[in-house]
């Protein structure tokens, strides 16, 4: 794949960390010079990079004072359709870093298994009163066992209703429902400076939108290992060992952010880590490949290791929300999905998969 011009790359790499909240309103950036220094080009190019940005709206220049991020009435006033640039270049980054398409769930057919106990005599969901008409649901986001499992159910139980399902990463699943492109997203991302998860990305993506998260799962994230760990792998500083190959997740999953952020707590740079650039975009798809020795440890969900025979290493414990949108949130095909969501039989079975949790499913949270 032909590689994005640099001008096209800096701009996008300071997107990415104003969407983070790495880089905040009123924040100086990088005077050209340096910029151009950390980039190996031309104090032109970062000039092209911000004049791009500020086209955007992102960041103003100062007279003798810089460049900084917008803060004041323009960035209150930012509306959806400058997001809408913002979060457009973002996910061109993200598909420029993947480099491939979507690999198919490899677990299909096991869960397939199990969804053939499922209870046929379940009631439909009652429909809203007044919702909207929306013909297909769209859900982009983080790829999710329990999540695969529920539109599967969905689509036993309301074949009438429509839906597109795209595992992009968690930031993907915000980013496209900024472009108006996605109805809801799956995420699990963790944020660093508040040690929360989902709410302070939302608010950074989605400024203004009323939206509702609405809490899926807890799950188990650790070190996906070969049966009996024959390598002792049991930490992430393991990881940076000269034996050791890993394979990782795309840039903006929320696997990848939770790896990104303990490498850097841990003093653990990305070149010491062998395998850190090698991707799969599915937790199934990294289990895969450790199973068939494509690589000695991935960092996924215990659902995953467990469907491969793979011993497993967790190391926490995180949040997987569903993100909708106000006008999503109405209509039929969204409250049938919920309402399956929190079922006792859908409870159980994901339970059933290994490393979840569903104390807290069906929790909802407005902003």
């Amino acid at each position: 794949m032909k590689q994005a011009p640099a001008y096209l790359r800096i701009a996008e790499s300071i997107r990415k960390q104003i969407a983070q909240g790495k880089l905040g309103p009123g924040d100086r950036l990088p005077p050209v010079r340096e910029l151009a220094s950390q980039w190996k080009c031309s104090p032109g190019t970062v000039n092209s990079a911000y004049a791009e940005l500020a086209r955007e709206g992102l960041v103003v220049g100062q007279r003798g004072g810089g460049t900084h991020v917008a803060t004041g009435p323009l960035a209150h006033e930012r509306s959806a359709w400058r997001w809408t640039v913002l979060v457009n270049r973002a996910e061109r980054y993200l598909l420029d870093a993947i480099g491939a398409g979507h690999t198919p769930a490899e677990a299909q057919a096991a869960l397939a298994q199990a969804l053939a106990r499922w209870n046929e005599s379940q009631d439909h969901p009652t429909a809203p009163t007044e919702s909207p008409t929306i013909t297909c649901i769209r859900f982009v986001g983080s790829h999710d066992l329990a999540v695969e499992y529920l539109f599967q159910i969905l689509k036993r139980k309301h074949p009438d209703i429509d839906f597109d399902v795209e595992y992009k990463g968690s930031l993907g699943g915000l980013i496209a429902m900024a472009r108006g492109e996605a109805d809801l997203a799956g995420c699990h991302l963790w944020d660093e400076q508040s040690g929360t998860y989902n709410i302070p990305y939302v608010r950074r993506v989605l400024p203004g939108r009323k939206v509702a998260i609405f809490t899926l799962v807890y799950r188990r994230l650790g070190l996906i290992v070969a049966p009996d760990n024959p390598l002792h792998i049991e930490r992430i500083e393991d990881l940076s060992r000269s034996d050791v190959r890993f394979i990782n997740r795309q840039e903006g999953s929320g696997t990848r952010v939770w790896l990104d952020a303990h490498l850097r707590s841990l003093g653990v740079s990305p070149e010491e880590v062998k395998g850190y650039d090698t991707i799969e975009i599915t937790h199934t798809s990294v289990a895969k490949a450790v199973a068939e020795g494509h690589a000695d440890v991935g960092l996924g969900i215990q659902a995953a290791a467990t469907a491969y025979g793979l011993d497993f290493v967790q190391l926490t414990r995180e949040e997987y929300d569903l993100v909708i949108d106000q006008k999503a949130w109405k209509t039929e095909g969204v409250q049938a999905l919920l309402a399956l969501a929190r079922t006792t039989e859908f409870h159980d079975a994901v339970e059933a998969m290994g490393g979840y949790d569903t104390r807290d499913t069906g929790k909802e949270t407005w902003l």
